[in-house]
């Protein structure tokens, strides 16, 4: 049974999965991220909140290196996994993006069977020997992500016949199948009904502690029953960073507390 999360809150990290020290990010001339400190630990589910264009997935997208896409993006500072510079020079993205797996806001399955969308990210990586092991990263993933039950007689049908709620739960197991270790969530239920969400919510909490998890909510309400740590951000700045309980009863910045209560935003 999950922890409730004051009583997930309460314990002390010992893991620290990623850390972010003085992160700027650039799109051309204009700074969109300034100078941010934050640590993503192992045990916890990290939310990232404040209001629209405050800078909070252009630094999720920091954490895998999605905005090295984006020609005019520029990031300075250092982002560690493991101790380790993921902006280093001899750093392999692709290995780092399976290391550090991204879920998108709208569901983005590929255009192929419900299995061959678990399977892809294994067979490039190498992780499977052969069918046995393939089919059985598959079930596991769609097991692990609630799915399995429903779709284990369809496998091979296509993902994007799925419900939204059904897809986006696919690309969290096609997130999974890599065997990474931080799953980035970039406002995964924002374009789904409440029952769907409150899947993903059962979901998120089942997968806290086996990966970092950090997500990007528009919902100050999934911020505070999802997640352990809170991170506010404001004008491309992190204003507040700590406990979820306490960021949201007990803000030590004006700004935090003016965007809790809904003066702005």
């Amino acid at each position: 049974m999950a922890q409730s999360n004051a009583s997930a809150e309460a314990i002390e990290p010992t893991e620290r999965k990623m850390r972010a020290k003085g992160v700027s990010v650039y799109y051309g001339d204009k700074k969109a991220i300034d100078n941010v400190d934050i640590d993503v630990y192992q045990e916890f589910v990290t939310a990232f909140i404040g209001p629209s264009g405050c800078g909070k997935s252009t630094f999720l997208r920091a954490l895998n290196r999605m905005n090295d896409t984006i020609p005019s993006a520029r990031v300075t500072g250092t982002i560690e996994l493991d101790g380790d510079d993921i902006y280093a020079s001899g750093m392999d993205v692709v290995q780092l993006r399976a290391r550090v797996g991204m879920v998108f806001q709208k569901p983005n399955p590929f255009p192929k069977s419900i299995y061959d969308n678990i399977a892809y990210g294994p067979k490039i990586h190498g992780l499977a020997e052969g069918k046995a092991e393939l089919d059985a990263i598959v079930e596991k993933s769609l097991r692990r992500a609630g799915l399995w039950e429903e779709v284990k007689d369809r496998l091979q049908d296509s993902g994007t016949a799925l419900s939204g709620g059904q897809q986006q739960r696919l690309c969290i197991a096609r997130a999974i199948a890599v065997d990474p270790e931080v799953i980035l969530m970039d406002e995964p239920c924002s374009a789904l009904d409440p029952i769907a969400t409150a899947k993903i919510e059962e979901l998120i909490d089942d997968l806290r502690g086996n990966y970092a998890i950090v997500i990007v909510t528009h919902s100050m309400q999934q911020a505070a029953r999802v997640s352990q740590r809170t991170a506010f951000f404001h004008l491309g700045n992190l204003v507040e960073y700590g406990h979820t309980s306490d960021i949201f009863t007990n803000p030590t910045q004006q700004r935090t507390q003016d965007y809790i209560t809904g003066r702005y935003g």
